[in-house]
């Protein structure tokens, strides 16, 4: 069994990659949903409201923060090699890393930027946002799963 500071770690693993995953849970099951039923202008505004709010250090900790210990349980897992524990805290590190965290920095995070360059009332916004949300939803379903399925790796680690 995981014991001492490694047990924390991975405790906190799934603390930080659960959390991130109940926030793009929210994202997938109702925010965007209720963000498309607004008249573009008005949604184009809100996302680039709340992307500029994400970026704040309560959220950005918890996403960030989760990525650099998913990193560090990866790497001390090589180093150490557990008797138990060892596919399970590598594939949660993976899951993370690449299904959320690499997965928001090429899908996610660039279609944003996109959204942010645009003048809410203009013509070229009502025209992209239902792409941005049709698209930018579905790369936030891969990062949910993934998030979720990396806190239930890092939990069966544990047992």
């Amino acid at each position: 069994m995981i014991d001492g500071p490694y047990f924390v770690f991975t405790l906190l693993g799934v603390l930080g990659t659960g959390l991130v995953a109940g926030v793009f849970c929210a994202f997938s099951t109702f925010v965007m949903k209720g963000l498309a039923a607004l008249p573009p202008a008005q949604g184009v505004a809100a996302m680039q409201a709340i992307n500029v709010t994400a970026l704040m250090p309560a959220f950005m900790v918890v996403f960030v923060g989760s990525a650099v210990l998913c990193t560090v349980l990866a790497v001390v897992t090589f180093v150490l090699w557990p008797d138990e524990g060892t596919v399970e805290l590598l594939l949660g590190s993976a899951l993370y890393l690449f299904g959320s965290f690499g997965v928001t920095m090429v899908a996610n995070v660039p279609r944003n930027d996109a959204l942010a360059k645009m003048d809410p009332g203009t013509p070229e916004a009502a025209r992209y946002w239902p792409t941005f949300v049709s698209e930018w939803t579905m790369w936030n379903h891969v990062r949910m799963v993934a998030s979720a399925a990396a806190a239930i790796s890092y939990v069966l680690a544990l047992t």
